[in-house]
């Protein structure tokens, strides 16, 4: 990079350009000081006859951005030393520069920015098409393709991009569309910031030095309106400079570049930063000498104003009715001929996307504070009122909710006037529309805040809606009134900048020389303070106003874009408003607002400075947190309330509950489930040991064991695996081990015809079950059904007798004499053998026990097809009462 700019730089080259640019600011200079002494004579003149304009119904925060960071957060940007993508972590303050630091850690620490970005006379792009569009016409004959990429290749599908016609272009990049959308929106806010124009607080050097600068460029031909004028003084002198250097430079140096167009492209802007920063700092330089120097003959000026103001200002008017007679009949020819018709065509351009962009300031408006009425409602009152607040207080400087309202006014176009009055483009104008609309929507809001905190001082009750109604409808009337006062003012001046310069060009070569003759009539002391040429711009000023007035008046008087009559005065409508407004509300502080900033709705930003103050400063634009991001990767990542307008990162914690699981398991569920994963794992075979019972009513449950079987007549499949109940081996278990000894395919035959027989005894006992339910009550049915179940199973036994052990048998029938210790006998005429002393023992205490015993029998409505035996919680698969006897079970009876 070195090399390419020494190669093309050399020394004779760096002088030249010294040289060129002193000549400018000496000529520069001997207008300005000119101009230094009119632009004093105005202001003491309007301090001693005073005057002023129509009064605001709203009220003006002073400094409403006190405290505050507009926004911050890291993404990528492309680094021209080392040609490689970096993260960065950007802040932008209250002044709207870009501070451009390694990671947040440094910049909470105080460490001083890797770059700061003026984005004054920058445009920012969102797209590689447009980016690439303005990059063809930096060469002369060499146009880029929008297909063709530049030198450098983006990481993602996202870009953004910095654009100057002058200085070095800066590329940030990031991962995500909402990122992109908002990191847009914020670069735009602040390239409107910074190309806002010069601060009108000082009422002297700011007009000498746009007269000067004005009156400058009309010397050199160029008239109306200019895009490069943005900036500190000291920018826009060296964007003077490189108005005319810049095109010199490319003539010579642009044949001598070689590569590839984008290396050709890439060489230029490098070199043309590094003119840029040489011009620069030399009217920086020069530019604090020239106001230096004016200012220091300031006291003596004002002494002699002061003493001779009668005698200056019947000079001035002297010189003005002369001029006038003189100008007038050929600037009204002009204007009735080339000015007049076009008028009402221009006016009409302006209003009507002005008007809908300030309409939309007024929608905006309206839904936050019905946002706010529904989170004060619903969210817990005065409690939550301070969050709800400080985001509303920060509304009109949130790009983001304030994007609607200013891509209303971006569809302003003149392309048909833009040609016939010779203006470069609007952008100036839309500029200017949209500090306007932010100015209107921040008086409304601080207007809304002293209006709705003094009724809450004197409100009876907790009922908040209310009085935030009440407050709303008393703001927007006067919105309405305002925002059309600064639109008639706005078209005003917008007419005059158009028309003006147009006038001036056509007139100035007719009265080039009459014009000085006129300065012999002014006196050699007030020579300081009346200039011919502000004189001779004046009158064709009062030539035009007229029309113009009338031409906004009447759009006023046909109700045009809601704009009010200048009879309509709202005067005296809050007597004691204004004084509301000499102390602002820190909700915060009065209503515990800071409390509310641990959902991540308003963020707290440390601004260690370079000073290392630590303190914190209240973001206007919240973060986005993006799943799946590393946490080095602290993006500029959620807004947002344009939703408070909801914030981003609300909406992602509703999706991420949305697909939690309903229960949540605790660590302690968590750690045993993953041991016993385990211990199934690295254990299939281990069969599970049952725990020792450790109360009676546990140990009668094992003794007296009650299962739930479901078992299908026409079913025909295998029982699904069965479940372990009262800690004993499970069927499946018992049933491979049986299934190991037997080794014959006898035995299997038979126990497939034996299944068969049950199946068929269970049809036949089902049918004469339900030949009984016609002459018994519903609970003898159901009875009947369960014996008929115990039937099959009794007949299933004797059949298969032979065949088992005398131990299963015995087991069985010791069981089954338990089971029927009920107090309640089957009546079906099936009774298993009991233990009739045992049977008499065990009555009294079943029945004191019977309540807490959660072992009983569910009587309910049973499918004619099916027998149902419940007992306890646990449920056994359907099986074969054949199956059971071979696999060592007992069957047992139904308790009733």
């Amino acid at each position: 990079m070195g090399d390419v700019i020494s190669s093309h730089l050399d020394e004779g080259k760096r002088e030249m350009i010294t040289g060129r640019t002193r000549v400018v600011l000496e000529e520069f200079g001997r207008v300005y000081e000119k101009q230094y002494g009119v632009a004093l004579f105005n202001d003491v003149r309007f301090e001693i006859e005073g005057g002023g304009g129509t009064q605001t119904q709203l009220l003006h925060r002073k400094d409403p951005l006190r405290d505050k960071c507009i926004f911050s957060g890291s993404l990528y940007k492309y680094l021209e030393e080392n040609k490689k993508w970096r993260h960065r972590f950007l802040y932008v303050d209250d002044t709207y520069n870009i501070a451009l630091f390694e990671n947040k850690q440094g910049h909470e620490r105080g460490l001083h920015p890797k770059e700061i970005i003026n984005c004054a006379g920058y445009r920012a792009l969102d797209s590689m098409e447009e980016y690439l569009e303005l990059l063809s016409t930096s060469l002369p004959g060499v146009k880029a393709k929008a297909s063709s990429s530049p030198f450098l290749k983006y990481p993602s599908e996202y870009p953004l991009i910095l654009w100057h016609p002058y200085a070095r272009h800066h590329y940030f990049c990031v991962m995500t569309e909402k990122e992109h959308t908002k990191w847009h929106a914020v670069l735009q806010d602040c390239v409107r910031h910074a190309n806002n124009g010069l601060s009108e607080e000082s009422t002297v050097q700011t007009p000498a030095f746009t007269d000067a600068l004005r009156l400058y460029r009309q010397s050199k031909g160029h008239y109306g309106t200019w895009d490069m004028m943005c900036g500190e003084p000291a920018q826009i002198l060296a964007n003077l400079v490189m108005e005319t250097l810049h095109p010199d430079l490319r003539t010579v140096i642009g044949p001598r570049l070689k590569g590839k167009l984008q290396q050709r492209q890439r060489n230029w802007m490098l070199i043309s930063d590094a003119v840029y920063k040489q011009v620069l700092s030399q009217t920086r330089a020069q530019h604090e000498a020239m106001v230096q120097v004016c200012e220091s003959q300031r006291p003596r000026l004002d002494a002699a104003l002061r003493t001779d103001m009668d005698q200056i200002i019947t000079s001035k008017e002297h010189v003005t009715g002369k001029i006038r007679s003189l100008v007038w009949p050929r600037a009204e020819q002009l204007l009735r001929g080339s000015v007049q018709p076009y008028i009402s065509s221009i006016l009409e351009a302006l209003m009507e996307p002005t008007s809908r962009g300030f309409a939309e300031v007024r929608d905006v408006f309206f839904r936050e504070l019905v946002e706010v009425s529904k989170n004060t409602l619903n969210k817990g009152g005065k409690d939550k009122l301070a969050e709800h607040m400080e985001k509303l207080s920060m509304l009109a400087f949130h790009p983001v909710k304030m994007r609607s309202c200013y891509e209303k006014v971006e569809q302003l176009s003149l392309d048909g006037l833009q040609q016939r009055f010779d203006f470069s483009s609007p952008s100036v104008f839309i500029h200017r529309a949209q500090i306007l609309m932010r100015q209107e929507m921040d008086n409304a809001v601080y207007t809304f805040e002293q209006l709705f905190h003094q009724a809450l001082g004197s409100q009876e009750g907790d009922d908040l809606c209310k009085a935030i109604q009440g407050c709303q409808d008393r703001v927007l009337k006067k919105y309405d009134y305002d925002s059309s006062s600064v639109r008639k003012k706005f078209f005003r001046e917008a007419l005059l900048q158009i028309i003006i310069p147009y006038m001036l060009k056509q007139l100035a070569p007719s009265f080039a020389n009459d014009l000085p003759r006129f300065q012999e009539l002014i006196f050699a002391d007030f020579s300081r303070f009346i200039l011919v040429e502000n004189v001779f711009e004046e009158v064709v000023l009062q030539s035009v106003t007229k029309d113009i007035m009338m031409a906004v008046k009447e759009a006023a008087v046909q109700r045009r874009h809601n704009l009010y009559r200048d009879s309509i005065i709202m005067t005296n409508s809050d007597p004691n408003l204004h004084l509301l407004g000499e102390n602002p509300v820190d909700w915060s502080q009065e209503y515990g607002g800071e409390e509310d900033d641990q959902d991540g709705s308003s963020v707290m930003i440390r601004d260690a400075g370079q000073g290392g103050s630590g303190r914190k400063r209240r973001q206007v634009v919240s973060m986005i947190q993006l799943d799946g991001m590393p946490l080095p990767y602290e993006s500029c990542m959620e807004v947002p309330g344009v939703e408070g307008i909801p914030e981003e990162n609300e909406a992602m914690m509703e999706d991420v509950e949305s697909e939690s699981p309903d229960v949540p398991s605790s660590p302690t569920t968590t750690t045993t489930t993953a041991a016993s994963g385990l211990m199934e794992a690295t254990m299939p075979f281990c069969e599970p040991e049952p725990d020792s019972p450790d109360s009676i009513q546990e140990i009668r449950t094992l003794i007296n064991p009650v299962v739930e079987m479901v078992g299908s007549v026409e079913n025909t499949e295998e029982p699904e695996e069965p479940v372990l109940s009262n800690g004993v081996e499970s069927l499946e278990e018992v049933e491979e081990e049986k299934e190991e000894e037997e080794e014959e395919e006898e035995e299997s035959v038979a126990t497939t015809t034996a299944e068969e027989d049950a199946k068929e005894a269970v049809v036949s006992g089902q049918e004469q079950e339900e030949e009984q339910e016609v002459q018994t009550p519903a609970a003898s049915s159901q009875e009947s059904e369960v014996a008929a179940a115990s039937q099959v199973m009794q007949e299933t036994q004797e059949d298969q007798d032979a065949e088992l052990p005398a131990e299963i048998d015995a087991a069985a029938v010791a069981v089954d004499s338990d089971s029927n210790s009920s107090p309640r006998h089957d009546d079906s005429g099936f009774q298993s053998p009991t233990n009739e002393a045992l049977e008499e023992e065990e009555e009294q205490r079943e029945k004191e026990e019977s309540l807490s015993v959660g072992e009983v029998v569910k009587a309910s409505a049973i499918d004619p097809k099916e027998v149902v035996l419940e007992v306890g919680q646990q449920q056994v698969p359907e099986a074969s009462p054949s199956e059971a006897l071979q696999n060592g079970e007992h069957t047992t009876d139904v308790l009733l």
